[in-house]
């Protein structure tokens, strides 16, 4: 058999690949537009029962762009975040145990949806130096099948990689996942001796626009990273 030319490989790779890329690439948008559509509807239905609990309680939507949406509830903030880019795993994570992903290596190939969660008042008050927390990447591939790796129920209650496919009531699941835990993920005060020191700059800075730093867990270890069921 005749050695393949660098135009020959470059070929192969672009079949291969690069075709396959874009057929991720695409099927996530069609996701993302899902969860949109999603997101709108879920603020319109939970904004009407709100205001029947507490007409303080603020349930909006916002798309900051064709690749990230920013769902404010009480006093939280999720932005959903979709990445351009397509993902390959390393051969140690656990979907390369599966037969779906063996049998088709190709099927490894995902898109990637970011979930953050922020306090609503670090946006209100232009609080910059504020931190914010990944609680989800939901991973979909060119045969819609999904998986989620997250906190809680985020991460385990998605990750059958190899039988589930996304569709609207999935993704409406997730989000209400989302949602659940981002309200139930609660301010704890920061250790007393951890905010001794201020600097002359922050605290003449603060009563216009809060640079002292805040977070749902700052200065503690983020008790969420240990995936515990509270």
């Amino acid at each position: 058999m005749p050695k393949k030319s660098g135009k020959d490989l470059i070929v192969k790779i672009l079949k291969e690949k690069s075709s396959l890329k874009q057929d991720v690439f695409h099927q996530n948008i069609k996701v993302f537009e899902d969860l949109k559509s999603i997101v709108k509807e879920m603020v319109m239905d939970l904004k009407s029962e709100s205001e029947k609990i507490d007409k303080r309680i603020q349930v909006d939507y916002r798309e900051k762009g064709p690749y990230e949406i920013e769902l404010r509830i009480a006093g939280d903030v999720l932005f959903f975040h979709m990445h351009t880019n397509v993902f390959e795993f390393d051969k140690s994570h656990p979907m390369w145990k599966t037969s779906y992903v063996t049998d088709d290596p190709s099927r490894s190939f995902c898109g990637m949806i970011n979930v953050y969660n922020f306090l609503a008042d670090s946006f209100k008050y232009n609080r910059v130096n504020d931190v914010g927390y990944m609680i989800a990447r939901i991973f979909v591939n060119s045969e819609l099948h999904y998986f989620v790796e997250g906190k809680r129920q985020l991460g385990f209650l998605y990750n059958d990689f190899a039988k589930k496919k996304m569709d609207k009531s999935a993704m409406k699941n997730i989000i209400e996942s989302a949602i659940i835990y981002a309200l139930d993920f609660d301010l704890f005060t920061p250790p007393f001796e951890e905010m001794q020191e201020v600097s002359v700059s922050q605290i003449l800075e603060v009563s216009e626009n809060m640079r002292i730093k805040t977070g749902k867990r700052l200065g503690f270890r983020f008790q969420a990273d240990s995936d515990q069921i509270d």
